[in-house]
């Protein structure tokens, strides 16, 4: 696994918009965190361009992101927001350039498409906290401390309590995966990830809970689920149910579909989808503890 270079004082950052658009007041937190620690920002008019709900049309998108890509200049580039687009114009982009010089590309939620089709290519991708969730009374979170010292190339080290489903057991493997239903949604396309050895992380927001049993079932018929080294679960929140209830949680429904497999599982990690959105160096190993009380795991 290729790994970008971290940054150091004084590098650029680029913001980006590959799906819902953005105003240049709601970046402006984002902006102001970056400034104040010793880093440079870039962004131009083409950030800000609207069509319906996508942030431009799909040419003016990928052409911008194609440059940010292509530019030494740039160190790393922070996707503004998720929502819906990053697979309008994936297939867009030449990753050629890229490939050759890699960059930090971060984010999460529809960003999951960037970090499913750039594993792919053997690159490492950070998910974490975007400039949308970025807030001025907030800008020393742990969100965003986590977030700066792991584009710094600070070691990460996490320690969660153990959830009631629990598979304990040790793990060392690169970690790939994000949102569930985009994950889902890139089967059988050329960013349909290989969990094969991997850690799987997954984490989702506002599904309905016969939709998260659709979607394990699916990546459980597509062999997604039969050789993982271990799943990782963020935060599933705001599930919805039926007037005739589903009958489980959507922890339940995770892990059920992970019954016939005696790998570890870690649930409530917390990255996702909540103001508590911790960094997940994804294609890098990780190396994770379990035992029936605590878990610990480092990048």
């Amino acid at each position: 696994m290729k790994i970008p270079p971290y940054l150091k004082p004084g590098d650029t950052v680029a913001i980006a918009a590959p799906a819902r658009k953005i105003s240049e007041e709601e970046i402006q937190p984002a902006v102001q965190l970056l400034r104040k620690e010793g880093f440079s920002v870039y962004y131009d008019e083409r950030l800000f361009a609207q069509c319906h709900q996508f942030a431009g049309d799909d040419e003016t998108r990928a052409g911008y992101i194609q440059e940010l890509l292509d530019n030494p200049s740039i160190k790393a580039v922070w996707f503004a927001r998720g929502g819906y687009g990053s697979a309008r114009i994936i297939d867009r982009l030449d990753f050629s350039t890229f490939q050759q010089n890699p960059k930090w590309l971060v984010g999460y939620s529809d960003v999951t498409v960037f970090h499913a089709h750039v594993h792919r290519l053997n690159i490492a991708t950070l998910h974490a906290t975007m400039p949308v969730n970025v807030l001025n009374e907030e800008l020393g979170s742990e969100a965003n401390r986590s977030l700066l010292d792991a584009l710094r190339g600070k070691s990460l080290r996490y320690e969660i309590p153990a959830h009631p489903l629990t598979r304990a057991g040790e793990f060392s493997a690169p970690v790939i995966g994000g949102n569930l239903s985009i994950l889902y949604s890139l089967m059988g396309t050329p960013s349909e990830p290989d969990t094969d050895g991997k850690v799987l992380f997954v984490e989702d927001l506002d599904e309905y809970l016969y939709h998260i049993d659709r979607m394990m079932t699916s990546l459980d018929r597509g062999g997604k689920l039969k050789h993982l080294a271990g799943l990782l679960v963020g935060h599933l929140s705001d599930m919805h149910d039926n007037t005739i209830p589903y009958g489980k949680t959507a922890e339940e429904i995770v892990f059920e579909h992970c019954q016939p497999y005696h790998y570890p599982i870690i649930f409530n990690f917390p990255a996702g989808h909540e103001t508590l959105n911790l960094p997940v160096k994804m294609g890098c190993t990780l190396n994770c503890h379990t035992t029936n009380q605590s878990i610990t795991i480092e990048f």
